[in-house]
């Protein structure tokens, strides 16, 4: 008979054996995701310019350092307890213990062109972007080891102030961005003593707000929106569910400038311009698809942008399908002028001629899918990757969705020779 193995020689096996078997769990505990807290605090001071920030974080443990890429004129004063160095466009944070504060000065006022401004304070209002708030920052710390972020403002007596972010009553904005672990606001934001008007068009919480006192044509514009957003949204699957639109006059910049789930546009801008394009639409494309190219596929972010700015008023009934064929033919005279399409900064002649390669991109599927595809198809799952495009990436995405070679996102078919209209045709 086999002798028993002596209870000293079997307790070290049996826990080697269950160490193993609960290998995985112990695993999955150290992966599982810790938080700690990270509150912004933004106190807005008009006789000073500034707004000055607070970033308080709290948690059994928390980022050995933070790393803050800054604008020297605009981001200055920073002080905390804890270790702090700051050299040339770099500020290295090094929170210590459970609790940690750090908090500097950001100057609102900023040119974008002379005498016009993409950031402004004024004794009544403010209007600026949550990335200038906390500028972009990289965090050292373990893997599993997220915030959970919050907004707050401190206001002069009388304001308020309006961004992308859901708003419980008498709570913080809470921040929460998938795509990082150290969260940061973003968007558009306006304070002060505002006019707003609001609708839920659709799903999207729509929100249009400017000064109190400013010609900015808020109703006119939800109006707009009502027309327009629904054939929008069915094009881009990936508009937000709160939209922040922010409109003021002189002395802010005359045009229109795009952020998640917001986005700015000069007051005196038509809501459909004589060329039948609409900044405002275009805007609204660039919020939904969230894209951006390398230094040679601006035309790629504009083209679409502004394709769909007509091609949306089109399909609403906003302009007829004779005005719409107006504006292509324009648009076409207008690309003639430009001698390339690879610039980093897409704009006037370039972005028409853009305008013309999505026309052709959209002509073309079409043909080859019997109407089963076009361009939407191209555009909805550029949006739901977002971030860079690039020629080649644009050039797989539409030879999947026809079945084929697209014959013009060729190299050749993007030269200044595939623009055919009269040179001296005028500019819209």
């Amino acid at each position: 008979m086999q002798q028993a193995m002596p209870l000293s020689v079997r307790l070290p096996n049996l826990i080697a054996i269950l160490a193993i078997a609960l290998m995985p769990q112990f695993a999955a505990a150290a992966s599982k995701a810790r938080f700690y807290d990270l509150r912004y605090k933004a106190q807005i001071q008009p006789q000073s310019g500034v707004i000055h920030m607070e970033m308080h974080l709290k948690g059994e443990r928390l980022p050995s350092r933070i790393v803050l890429s800054i604008d020297p004129q605009r981001h200055r004063a920073f002080k905390s307890r804890d270790p702090l160095d700051i050299v040339g466009s770099t500020v290295s944070w090094r929170p210590q213990g459970k609790f940690a504060r750090l908090e500097y000065d950001v100057v609102v006022n900023h040119e974008r062109g002379r005498d016009h401004y993409d950031s402004y304070l004024t004794q009544d209002w403010a209007i600026f972007r949550g990335e200038r708030l906390v500028p972009s920052a990289r965090a050292t710390a373990p893997r599993n080891l997220q915030s959970r972020a919050t907004l707050d403002f401190v206001l002069p007596a009388g304001w308020s102030a309006l961004t992308s972010y859901e708003r419980t009553a008498g709570a913080p904005r809470t921040i929460d961005d998938p795509n990082r672990r150290f969260d940061r606001p973003q968007g558009w934001m306006i304070a002060g003593k505002l006019g707003t008007r609001s609708e839920t068009i659709g799903d999207i919480h729509t929100i249009v707000a400017s000064p109190e006192g400013e010609s900015a044509r808020r109703q006119d514009a939800l109006a707009f929106l009502n027309w327009n957003l629904p054939h929008l949204a069915g094009i881009f699957r990936s508009l937000p569910p709160r939209l922040l639109i922010v409109s003021a006059g002189d002395p802010m910049w005359r045009g229109g400038l795009s952020a998640p789930g917001s986005l700015f546009v000069h007051s005196h801008l038509p809501l459909i311009s004589e060329n039948r394009t609409s900044t405002l639409l275009h805007e609204l494309v660039h919020v939904a698809m969230g894209i951006h190219g390398d230094d040679r596929s601006d035309w790629i972010v504009e083209g679409f942008a502004e394709f769909y700015s007509i091609e949306v008023l089109r399909r609403s009934g906003g302009i007829s399908k004779t005005r719409h064929d107006e504006a292509m033919q324009k648009l076409a005279a207008w690309a003639t002028r430009a001698p390339d399409l690879f610039v980093e900064n897409s704009s006037g002649a370039v972005t028409a001629r853009a305008v013309m390669v999505m026309r052709s991109v959209d002509d073309e599927i079409r043909k080859v899918t019997q109407g089963k595809a076009s361009l939407d198809d191209v555009a909805r799952e550029l949006a739901q990757r977002r971030g860079k495009v690039s020629l080649e990436l644009l050039q797989s995405i539409a030879a999947r969705i026809a079945g084929q070679h697209v014959r013009a996102l060729e190299q050749s078919s993007l030269t200044r020779s595939a623009i055919s209209a009269p040179p001296d045709s005028p500019a819209p």
